[in-house]
């Protein structure tokens, strides 16, 4: 009998966190004189978390950290940090006002995985990236992923325990007290067995990091596609998968976003050679989606490969080669039947070159960017940064910021018109910038927008690369109109 995952209590908590930040409330001036209380306003938060796993585990390893927070210089007030994820660690990065990115370098093996928070002016849509590049060896490759929110409940489609892959969980806990953490992984057949005890209770000290090479759990059962499914019963951990893959290439695979029943996978490149898609049901009711590849001209269902069935608790997976040919898109899945939308979660694999040229990646499915979203560490050189903006459903505009680099530089901003169920690509780089930027995309109108950068950094001949979605900063939250000044913080 095949065993199905059942969405957690956890999960919904998960997604409250999300949606939650620190806020002031405090009453409008003039507000209502009836006693009653008005309608909610939004107010910035008052303080972000991060947490970066470590970066590698290889000597020659070359890891750039940059931090950013979008906003003007001279709003107020505000401080922000990130420190080696160990007690009494040092600062390794710490911006000093909104508008302008940070940046630090570390090589070798000794790079720290990273945790800080970030307070006052600093605190609204605060964002950091790190990105390492190992010219030669098993890991070779450019491994790029931004910090995350501390959480309770992860998806990583797209795992492997296969002969040849070495696909490590990081997992790293940012506050004062032990986080306990369970995996379970999903194969075709459904739940795989692991051995007594080895995926649960997976003890995370206080302000530490540790990593757990999932092939270990199954010492007797290779799946070379699977989905780890990470919860907590105490505490709460940030969470990503470093990809290691013989003779391919290497890089982060970070969690999909929550189990929704339509999903975007931005930003696939132009010249992948092989694209192959992993899909999860964490519920019990199966799923039937359409595939649409969203390119520049509009939407096109790959041929022989329209539509996916996915049983509820067992991993699917689809080969769609070279799925792109020559113009960069973004997959979108959707119900066959609207009335019946079944969640699901998703990722692809990406491959560019061939031979002994080849370099991997991943496109996790993505939330729309919404208000306002940013990723950290963008590169000036020719054609290193490509954007990619797909609006699946309606027709949508919005604002492009490329940041000073951390070198110098003046901003730069475009507007852009995505049209429905294309996906749009741009490249934007700061006048005169030095070093790394930042980009940001604000929703102006219309329909939601999913997007993601894709930076190219090529290495004797190799297109090595890694791709990074967009997701809505949550810079603000939803707080009521008081009647009266209720001058209270939330903590």
């Amino acid at each position: 009998m095949k065993q199905r995952a059942p969405l957690t209590l956890a999960a919904v908590t998960a997604a409250l966190a999300a949606l939650t930040g620190v806020a002031a409330l405090t009453a409008p001036a003039g507000g209502a004189s009836d006693g009653k209380a008005a309608a909610s306003a939004r107010m910035p938060v008052e303080r972000s978390l991060l947490v970066c796993p470590g970066p590698s585990s290889s000597d020659i390893a070359e890891t750039t950290y940059t931090s950013f927070t979008p906003g003007a210089a001279g709003e107020g007030k505000g401080s922000a940090r990130l420190l080696g994820a160990t007690k009494d660690a040092k600062p390794v990065l710490e911006p000093k006002e909104p508008g302008k990115p940070v940046g630090a370098t570390a090589n070798g093996a000794d790079a720290p995985a990273l945790t800080g928070s970030a307070d006052g002016v600093l605190a609204p849509g605060w964002t950091a990236q790190l990105t390492t590049k190992v010219s030669v060896g098993r890991a070779r490759g450019v491994l790029g992923v931004g910090c995350t929110a501390p959480g309770t409940d992860f998806w990583f489609p797209a795992v492997s325990t296969a002969k040849g892959r070495e696909d490590y969980l990081h997992l790293t806990n940012p506050d004062d007290a032990a986080a306990i953490v369970d995996i379970t992984l999903f194969g075709p057949d459904g739940m795989a067995k692991a051995d007594a005890g080895t995926g649960e209770n997976i003890r995370v000290d206080a302000k530490s990091t540790k990593t757990v090479l999932l092939s270990s759990l199954l010492p007797a059962t290779q799946l070379a596609d699977a989905t780890a499914h990470v919860t907590t019963r105490a505490g709460r951990v940030g969470a990503s998968v470093q990809v290691a893959e013989e003779n391919v290439g290497a890089d982060w695979l970070p969690a999909s976003t929550d189990p929704t029943g339509s999903l975007v996978l931005p930003g696939i490149p132009a010249d992948a050679a092989s694209v192959r898609l992993v899909a999860f049901v964490p519920g019990e009711e199966d799923a039937d989606v359409k595939l649409r590849l969203a390119g520049p001209g509009g939407s096109i269902s790959p041929a022989g490969s329209e539509q996916l069935h996915v049983k509820a608790g067992m991993t699917a997976v689809m080969d769609l080669k070279d799925l792109t040919r020559g113009e960069p898109g973004s997959l979108v899945l959707t119900p066959t039947d609207a009335k019946k939308a079944t969640p699901l979660v998703a990722a692809v694999r990406v491959v560019r070159g061939s031979g002994a040229k080849q370099e991997l990646g991943f496109v996790p499915a993505t939330r729309p960017v919404g208000a306002r979203a940013t990723v950290a560490d963008n590169r000036p050189e020719e054609n290193s940064t490509l954007l990619s903006l797909t609006a699946p459903s309606a027709e949508a505009k919005v604002k492009v910021t490329a940041s000073p680099g951390t070198g110098g530089g003046e901003p730069a901003s475009q507007e852009v018109t995505v049209k429905a169920g294309t996906t749009q690509t741009l490249t934007l780089a700061p006048a005169g910038g030095k070093g790394s930027y930042a980009l940001t995309v604000e929703t102006l109108s219309g329909g939601p927008v999913h997007a993601a950068r894709t930076l190219s950094l090529p290495n004797d001949g190799i297109t090595m690369f890694t791709v990074q979605g967009f997701s809505d900063d949550h810079s603000t939250v939803s707080v009521p109109r008081a009647a009266q000044d209720l001058s209270v913080l939330t903590r």
